[in-house]
């Protein structure tokens, strides 16, 4: 019998296949599932600290809300009396499986990758150190800059970034470059 420890909310719950139980409130819709952070995968007399290729696959049965707890403060001799009551906002989850990955869930992270390459190379037109400089420097230094180097950053703030503010500066530049000749 396999079991799993995963992670939700910054607590730890032990869970096994077909198992609901009570998390606090999540932001996935009913009927929706997801994969808790594993933790721990045992079973079978065997345990595995750092699981790799395994998921648990958890669904969202629905929304609740939790008892009421009433709260009350006394103060002896001064009439002071105050009550107030609480209900925890939580889900309701069902275990679906502990297993492998599928090939789907494979694929998916070999997409994304291009993506998180889309940097533009050093030999782009881009002046030195442009892409870690905040708004407010590219004001400054703009003035410094040649006209290629001023288009080049204006097509990668267009591109990427899209800040209002640097987008301003890089265009009254170029059209001061341009005007001076």
């Amino acid at each position: 019998m396999s079991y799993a420890i995963i992670s939700l909310g910054g607590k730890q719950f032990r869970v096994q296949e077909g198992q609901r139980l009570l998390v606090d409130r999540l932001s996935t819709d009913e009927g929706k599932t997801f994969t808790p952070e594993l933790l721990l995968l045992g079973g079978d007399g065997s345990t595995d600290l750092s699981p790799s290729g395994v998921t648990v696959t958890a669904r969202v049965v629905r929304h609740v809300r939790g008892k009421k707890i009433r709260i009350g403060k006394y103060r002896p001799k001064t009439g002071y009396k105050r009550h107030n009551g609480f209900r925890a906002s939580l889900s309701q989850i069902e275990i679906e499986s502990i297993g492998r990955k599928t090939a789907s869930a494979k694929a998916k992270p070999a997409e994304e990758k291009p993506k998180a390459e889309a940097k533009p190379k050093a030999g782009s037109g881009l002046p030195k150190g442009y892409e870690d400089m905040t708004v407010a420097q590219i004001g400054e230094a703009a003035s410094k800059w040649k006209l290629p180097a001023l288009e080049a950053a204006l097509a990668h703030e267009q591109a990427h970034a899209k800040r209002k503010g640097a987008l301003a500066a890089l265009e009254s530049e170029i059209a001061l470059k341009k005007e001076n000749g």
